[in-house]
């Protein structure tokens, strides 16, 4: 089946969406046919009427009294968020984190393959992970060419990522996921989407912080700082 012509749809809401798929993905796994708006909001962290408006972006798919068809409206969400087919997937920096993101088997679900592993450490190239063997990333151009991936995952140390960004990019793709420390510069037409983990965490801190109502007392060297 061709993919539905792609809709102006927010990225905020894009990303809503994702969640909602996934919350369907569970529900779907649990057997549950049905689920309605409150309780699919309630699982997604957001508020009824948000998820009615979100959903809006798809047309009519919910019955008043029944609710949401859990496999209609998965499909209708893979559908609009191009998980209807699978979309090869090329990870350069095959250490720790990396591994861990290669290796996982949720991606091939949601219409994510991971159809090649690079890295430059020797010890490295030659091993096993996810079911594929580590490339040396001197071959990352003919790769990109072999395995058509559209998608670029990055998980190398900050100083390299820009390097390997250009050459994703110069070899064809257009979509890349980025997870080093660094923002990443890429021309018109390139999409990137950038995963910081200790941003993330700050801000975990700064809520967790904030809920206890005792702010932590500045370490001597920045209150002196601050005094200044």
């Amino acid at each position: 089946m061709p993919e539905s012509r792609p809709r102006n749809i927010p990225e905020a809401t894009v990303a809503r969406l994702a969640v909602y798929l996934r919350v369907l993905a569970g529900l779907a796994d649990d057997g549950r046919s049905h689920v309605s708006s409150g309780e699919l909001a309630t699982a997604a962290g957001v508020n009824p009427a948000g998820l009615r408006k979100d959903l809006s972006h798809l047309g009519p798919c919910g019955v008043r009294g029944v609710g949401y068809s859990v496999p209609g409206l998965r499909d209708r969400l893979n559908e609009t968020l191009g998980g209807a087919r699978s979309r090869p997937c090329v990870l350069v920096g095959a250490g720790r984190l990396g591994s861990a993101l290669a290796d996982y088997t949720g991606f091939p679900s949601r219409g994510f393959e991971f159809v090649a592993l690079l890295d430059t450490d020797p010890a490295t190239v030659g091993s096993q992970v996810g079911g594929l063997t580590v490339l040396p990333v001197s071959e990352l151009e003919a790769v990109v060419a072999r395995t058509r991936a559209s998608i670029g995952v990055v998980t190398t140390p900050a100083e390299v990522a820009q390097s390997v960004c250009d050459r994703l990019v110069a070899a064809g793709v257009r979509s890349i996921l980025n997870f080093a420390p660094v923002a990443l510069a890429v021309p018109a037409g390139v999409d990137v989407r950038k995963v910081d983990l200790s941003v993330e965490l700050q801000v975990l801190a700064f809520l967790d912080q904030q809920r206890d109502g005792s702010p932590q007392p500045a370490a001597p060297e920045l209150a002196r700082a601050g005094a200044r």
